[in-house]
């Protein structure tokens, strides 16, 4: 296996190696070191600090390397999937050298050892470890000079506000800007000042090395300290990731110690091969120093806040998860050490895709909450926040993809000049992932927009208005538009999927419109509702929130689908009706209604004064506050309306908006009865008159009807 793979393979598990490690094996070497008896020729030793040169073995490796790749069979003559013995003899092979490796480390310490020592006297004796000190003291004081000279800047940063999207924006690139810079001063003053000066090849390399692994280190822990804001006062004021304060506090340090143990030890498995280490020697260090990592990571998992789990689902309790996550990371570093470094990256691929994915999307929505969701109180996505989550996580899977076709050993790049059954089944896989991931990005922010519309569509507007009629009728279509569409895209994704994947869909779409034409001759009452339905919506019959009748239904529109329509009596009852069993549709909540109201007084009550009555209370109706924003036209009197058995019939007559009418009417009626009755004008009551002997029959007939007649007109005062 290449050196380059042998390096690579410490990368995934995030294993490092610590800088006391190194030294003390560099001060065992020493220690252990014999004096030759006899001095070597000049031109050994120089041929050996040539070879001990960074430069040299670099190319050295680069040369073995194209030496191999050249060496290397065809991709397509490769044996990509080994047998199970051979997979047994590749394990055995590595266990042995890392055996030798045990075996031979003393000596390898002692000749790396050997080296170091060399450059330490060529340097004036002055140790590596004390270099670091005081390069680092150097870049705490750069960093302490940036830090009082950033007063007003930080100043300004803690009193930056953060209600609106855009303010969020500025003060985060402003809180990462100055992370950068306060980091960026630590590195100037230390590694810049450092390579200001000459110094050995192996002392310039280490001491580089472990002070670029500090600004990793510090760089990480100010970056989690932006996105995490563990010191916050305020929960969520200054946190990018929603999560408690305990909880932002707890993963800072931890995914800090992480990062910077990973920089350490990749520092030093590049400085142990400088000294001459073998490749097994290396990876030797790097499995056992690996245990660090994993021991922090189950650490992390077990003391986690509480408060992290709290929302989830109890099918699975916090002690049983953090089990599960301990043999999964146990594993997972098993998996590294055997070498079975494919299922290692799917491993890790599964894992943390999912978790970067949802992590990536409440960060967003986070950061991109509008200031409506604040006063809401609920979130509600922006296009901007749709597009850019979206884009971050087709980016994480494209990553994720390239990752893993580095890790089994697959070239994309040559898949695009081949052709086999294989590949042509990769490649429509791949196309076809690409086209979803764009109609989901599509369909998206369509969505996003179309409840964002209903959304400022909610609060209900003058009644009878143009505004409040176009509310409505946006309100009735949109949802009706967001169904189809998801439709539409749902069926071009699966045909451009499809066709990727090399599938003809010329003739599925006939034979498709053939079975689509067979369902519509079996179903026709499906497909004329359907049509009803596009009809009455292209007319603007209703809309929702309208009273309507049609025959004998009649209610409240509440909602309908593709086929039918939802009415609400007002009663209670709900009614299901297709739209084909529609016909003619009532519409009793556009524009005004005219609401007719008769009344009956005596022949020899006054018509004019009567007519005064009612149009002076027309008129404090009209102008009462309660009725004139939903009255049209003050009530007032048409006349008489006919000579009835009892008295005068008069009509009067009102107009108002639909719906507002039968309140008017209650307190139009009351206010008439009070006013006649003051000014002496008589409401009409059927009377009979029975005349001629004392007949009990004719009598008893008399009373009776005049009960009924009595009974009819209580049961309807109007």
């Amino acid at each position: 296996m290449p050196l380059l793979c042998k390096i690579r393979m410490f990368k995934p598990l995030l294993t490092a190696v610590a800088l006391a490690s190194v030294l003390l094996c560099a001060s065992i070497a020493v220690a252990q070191s014999v004096t030759p008896a006899s001095p070597q020729p000049e031109s050994v030793q120089r041929f050996i600090g040539m070879f001990s040169d960074p430069d040299v073995q670099r190319f050295l490796q680069q040369q073995s390397e194209a030496a191999k790749t050249a060496a290397e069979p065809p991709l397509e003559t490769r044996n990509a999937d080994p047998s199970f013995s051979e997979f047994t003899m590749r394990f055995r092979a590595h266990a042995s050298s890392l055996l030798g490796a045990i075996q031979s480390f003393p000596l390898e310490t002692m000749r790396g050892g050997a080296v170091l020592e060399r450059d330490i006297q060529a340097n004036g004796g002055t140790r590596p470890i004390f270099l670091v000190a005081a390069f680092v003291a150097v870049g705490l004081a750069a960093q302490w000079l940036f830090w009082w000279i950033s007063a007003g800047w930080r100043s300004w940063m803690a009193r930056a506000p953060f209600a609106t999207v855009r303010e969020r924006m500025i003060a985060l690139a402003a809180r990462l800007l100055w992370a950068a810079c306060y980091v960026l001063s630590f590195g100037l003053g230390s590694i810049g000042f450092f390579l200001m000066f000459q110094w050995p090849p192996v002392i310039r390399e280490m001491v580089v090395g472990y002070l670029f692994a500090i600004v990793i280190f510090r760089l990480a822990s100010a970056l989690f300290e932006v996105f995490l804001a563990p010191k916050a006062e305020e929960e969520n004021r200054f946190r990018v990731v929603p999560i408690t304060r305990d909880a932002a506090a707890h993963w800072a340090k931890r995914l800090g110690y992480l990062v910077g143990w990973y920089a350490f030890g990749w520092v030093t498995i590049r400085l142990l091969g400088t000294l001459g280490f073998s490749d097994p020697a290396r990876q030797l260090v790097a499995y056992c120093l690996g245990l660090v990592l994993l021991v922090i990571g189950i650490e992390a998992v077990w003391r986690r806040p509480s408060e992290l789990s709290a929302g989830q689902a109890n099918r699975i309790g916090l002690r049983a998860r953090n089990w599960l996550w301990t043999v999964y990371f146990a594993g997972v570093w098993l998996l590294w050490v055997v070498g079975a470094m494919k299922l290692f990256w799917i491993a890790v691929v599964c894992a943390a895709l999912p978790g970067a994915i949802a992590l990536t999307k409440a960060s967003v929505n986070n950061i991109l909450r509008s200031s409506a969701a604040e006063e809401d109180d609920h979130q509600r996505s922006t296009v901007v926040s749709v597009i850019v989550e979206r884009g971050i996580r087709a980016a994480l899977i494209v990553g994720a993809i390239v990752l893993l076709a580095d890790a089994l050993g697959i070239r994309l790049t040559q898949m695009t000049m081949q052709d086999s059954p294989a590949l042509r089944l990769v490649r429509g896989l791949l196309s076809a992932g690409i086209i979803l991931l764009v109609l989901d990005l599509a369909w998206n922010v369509v969505k996003v927009l179309i409840d964002r519309k209903l959304g400022d569509t909610e609060a209900v507007l003058e009644v009878g208005s143009e505004r409040e009629r176009r509310r409505t009728r946006i309100r009735t279509l949109l949802p009706i538009l967001r169904n189809f569409l998801m439709i539409l895209f749902v069926a071009i994704a699966i045909m451009m999927a499809l066709s990727s994947l090399g599938v003809e869909i010329g003739p599925l779409i006939a034979g498709a419109g053939v079975v689509g034409v067979a369902i519509g001759f079996g179903a026709q009452t499906v497909v004329k509702d359907v049509i009803s339905g596009m009809f009455y919506l292209l007319d603007d019959a209703f809309r929702v929130g309208e009273y309507i009748q049609s025959g004998s239904y009649k209610g409240t529109v509440e909602s309908f689908s593709l086929r039918s329509i939802k009415l609400r009596h007002h009663r209670g009852a709900v009614y299901i009706v297709p739209f084909s069993e529609l016909g003619a549709v009532q519409n009793m909540s556009r524009d005004w209604v005219i609401e007719k109201m008769t009344i009956t007084i005596t022949y020899d009550s006054d018509i004019d004064k009567a007519r005064k009555i009612i149009k002076k209370i027309g008129l404090e109706l009209f102008e009462d506050p309660e009725f004139k924003p939903t009255t049209i036209e003050p009530l007032k009197m048409q006349g008489i309306d006919s000579l009835g058995d009892s008295g005068l019939l008069l009509r009067m007559k009102v107009m108002t908006l639909p719906g507002q009418q039968f309140t008017l009417k209650r307190r139009a009626l009351r206010m008439i009865h009070q006013a006649f009755n003051e000014n002496g004008i008589k409401l009409a009551v059927p009377t009979v008159q029975v005349s001629g002997g004392k007949d009990d029959a004719v009598a008893a007939a008399a009373q009776q009807t005049l009960a009924a007649h009595n009974a009819a007109a209580a049961a309807n005062p109007a």
